[in-house]
Parts: structure tokens; sequence; C-alpha cells
């Protein structure tokens, strides 16, 4: 227990995390040869795959899609301004497919590669892949 009272996630050891920075970098390679716009690091790179590593014990690899600066701006400006759940306005469906649509294909071409990949959960990842490992 900390200090503050409560349980903070267990760390990654550093062996665990050589590991995962070598599976991100594979990772990353694997979807450039695809011909996938794709990078390690922050989604603050631009649009394209984003690989990072999760440094907690239960983590893995992850890959996020990032879309041009504008059409996120979009959904979050109509988003801001208050929407009908039940009729959401067309930038933001087409946010969303983009999202869902680009994290399928990314998925299917790791697991293509010999990647372990799956959907991350979504409570704790939004719309990224988990890397777990190889299957190879």
């Amino acid at each position: 227990m900390s200090e503050n009272g409560f349980d903070l996630p267990a760390k990654a050891t550093r062996d665990v995390m050589d590991r995962r920075e070598e599976l991100a970098d594979r990772a990353c390679e694997a979807l450039v040869q695809a011909g996938l716009p794709a990078r390690r690091g922050s989604s603050q790179g631009g649009p394209g795959a984003n690989v990072q590593v999760d440094s907690l014990a239960d983590g893995g690899v992850l890959v996020e899609w990032s879309t041009q600066e504008e059409l996120a701006i979009a959904a979050v400006n109509l988003l801001e301004s208050g929407v009908d759940p039940s009729n959401l306005p067309h930038a933001i469906r087409h946010y969303e497919t983009v999202q869902t649509c680009m994290r399928d294909a990314v998925l299917q071409i790791l697991a293509s590669a010999g990647f372990r990949a799956e959907r991350a959960d979504a409570h704790t990842y939004g719309s990224a892949v988990h890397i777990r490992g190889f299957n190879l």
C-alpha cells in the first residue's frame, strides 16, 4: 500500500520492459512494412499507428491509431457542445468508424505478421490494440 492509503498498480520489471521495447520495435517495423505510417511514442507525432510500451506489470505493447487532427478536433468539439447519444452527428460517427476500422486492420496485420494481438480493454485503453507477444 502506498503512503496515501491506496494500492498502486505493480510496475513491470526491467527485464520485462526490455522485452516489451523489442516487441514494440518489431511491431512498428511490421506495420511500416505493411505500408502504414507507424512510429514509436505518443500520438503527438501525427496521424498513423502509435506503438507504445505499457509499464504496468500486466501491460504489454499498445498500438493506437491517430487520425489527422482536423477529424479528431471536429468530433471533440461536437461532443463538448453536447449531443444526443441516440442521434450522433456525422463527424462523430465518422471518427468512431475510422477508429474501429483502423484498430481492426492493425489487429489483423499484426496477427498475420505473427504477433499475439487482441483488442485492448476499452475502459483502460480505448480503441487500442494490445500486443502480448509472438505466435511463432
